[in-house]
């Protein structure tokens, strides 16, 4: 029985795995060889990353994903969450550690930002949602500080392609991740170079992008021999963790959206080309790169981020809960009493969550959730409902109707959440995989070696190998009239 191993790094804001994926007669199956906490830290007021520290684990989850197999593996890919990035000098040397999106240097960049170049020719330029956490943003910040790293620095890279870069010594970036900094124009197929410039930031540092699935290179002889693995070859898969977990949507026809669900929720649509216009703008919709040349014309919500926070906080307290133990605590808590904006500023950064939910309910009059259940069944109810409102809007902008809403990623575990979603937008929601991301970045390497035809052979294959849950919409009536409280609240 003939079958082919790849090893993905999927790395997210709070954790990261590593993934053997064994494709064998159509079917995918995944096995976790190595998990860790993302590490990340503050230095001199600032929010970074750990980029030692995340090597150490890469190469950790390398060794452990070959001990004891019976064949090389086919690849390596890695994929990441977007914006942050690195900079490399001109003789290889990595120039600090990447800051953290939510860093607060970007606080008031926005701002700024527009009275030197308009916000709408911005968007024109990219298609791209405005998020003060987005990388054009980030290097204006990095450009008012005076760093003097970037008086050395010969490369951006973004943190796959920095990954990548440490894997094989090879500066490129991946299309999905490189679409994400909102320095690209996705009609010309390129960086948005003639806007970048009107800023001031430095074009020089932009590296090479290349299409999904492009082989990179062999593993280096240092990192291949301090790990006792051979020269494996290193393929970018979309590297921007939403689109390998959209890659692996089970879908078939074009009547569905998807919810990529875990710290962040990116809800949207698949489309051959960019929708670039007053609509999407004004709905403040985002146009990413996908899998073969693919538009994800989608939304960033702010997802399990407040419920991961809270949990952080009660654990600091001296109460580690669990996840399953939270949402039970939030099913048995009586439905609609608190409704919470996911978009109130101080709920981005990290810190005290639930001191910044019940400050939000003060100040808009409401009652503050009287236990863990209630606040953690306060935030489900209001993303469900902040799914409905992107619903809406997509729809609006597409003049079409979705029928079924996809959501993938560890928060489809969450059967509750799923419940509401299809309660809240009146909509059959079908849940799983939950390793959406992890099947997407193998799977696109098999694609790359030839074993995958094209992106819909890639679906058969995940519908061939995992479980879907369906959930049916019920008690729509009551979510009706609570979907206009919270557009009250909202607006």
């Amino acid at each position: 029985m003939s079958h082919s191993r790849f090893l993905a790094f999927d790395l997210g804001a709070e954790s990261g795995r590593a993934m053997l994926g064994t494709l064998r007669d159509g079917r995918l199956e995944l096995e976790e060889k190595h998990r860790f906490a993302n590490p990340r830290g503050r230095i001199n007021g600032h929010l970074h990353w750990n980029l030692l520290a995340q090597w150490e684990e890469l190469k950790t989850g390398l060794r452990k994903a070959v001990a004891g197999l019976d064949a090389p593996l086919a690849g390596i890919g890695v994929d990441t969450w977007g914006v942050d990035y690195g900079l490399v000098g001109r003789n290889g040397e990595i120039l600090g550690n990447p800051f953290m999106y939510r860093d607060g240097r970007t606080d008031g960049v926005m701002e700024r930002t527009f009275a030197r170049v308009p916000k709408r020719d911005i968007f024109e330029a990219t298609g791209i949602q405005f998020m003060q956490l987005n990388t054009l943003f980030q290097l204006v910040a990095h450009c008012e500080s005076r760093s003097p790293l970037l008086d050395v620095a010969e490369t951006l890279l973004f943190m796959p392609d920095l990954f990548n870069f440490l894997f094989t010594g090879i500066r490129k970036s991946e299309f999905s991740i490189a679409t994400t900094s909102q320095m690209y124009d996705p009609r010309r197929g390129t960086w948005a170079v003639d806007m970048l410039r009107r800023l001031g930031l430095p074009v020089h540092i932009l590296p090479e992008i290349v299409p999904s699935g492009t082989i990179l290179g062999a593993l280096s002889e240092d990192v291949a021999g301090e790990c006792g693995v051979g020269r494996i070859p290193v393929i970018a898969p979309g590297t921007h963790d939403t689109a390998s977990a959209v890659a692996a949507v089970p879908a078939s026809g074009r009547d569905w959206c998807y919810i990529s669900s875990g710290t962040w929720s990116l809800m949207g649509v698949e489309l051959d080309a960019p929708i670039i216009n007053d609509k999407s703008l004004a709905y403040n919709y985002t146009n990413e790169g996908g899998v073969s040349g693919r538009i994800r014309f989608l939304k960033n919500i702010m997802g399990m981020w407040p419920i991961q926070e809270c949990r952080r906080q009660w654990a600091a307290e001296g109460e580690d809960i669990s996840y399953a133990r939270l949402t039970d605590l939030a099913a048995a808590a009586p439905p609609f009493v608190t409704m919470i904006d996911l978009d109130y500023h101080p709920i981005l950064s990290p810190g005290d969550m639930p001191a910044k939910i019940e400050r939000f309910c003060r100040e808009k009059g409401q009652k503050v959730p009287a236990d863990r259940g209630q606040m953690i069944r306060a935030l489900l109810e209001s993303l469900a409902l902040s799914y409905r409102r992107t619903l809406e809007g997509m729809e609006d902008v597409l003049g079409r109707r979705i029928g079924v809403i996809h959501i993938v990623g560890g928060g489809s575990q969450n059967a509750l959440l799923n419940q509401m979603t299809a309660d809240a937008c009146g909509r059959t929601v079908l849940a799983g995989p939950v390793e959406a991301t992890a099947a997407g970045n193998v799977l696109v390497q098999a694609m790359a070696v030839g074993l995958i035809k094209d992106l819909d052979h890639l679906r058969q294959v995940v519908r061939d190998s995992f479980e879907v849950r369906r959930y049916e919409p019920r008690d729509t009536a009551k979510w009706d009239a609570q979907y206009a409280r919270y557009r009250e609240l909202c607006s």
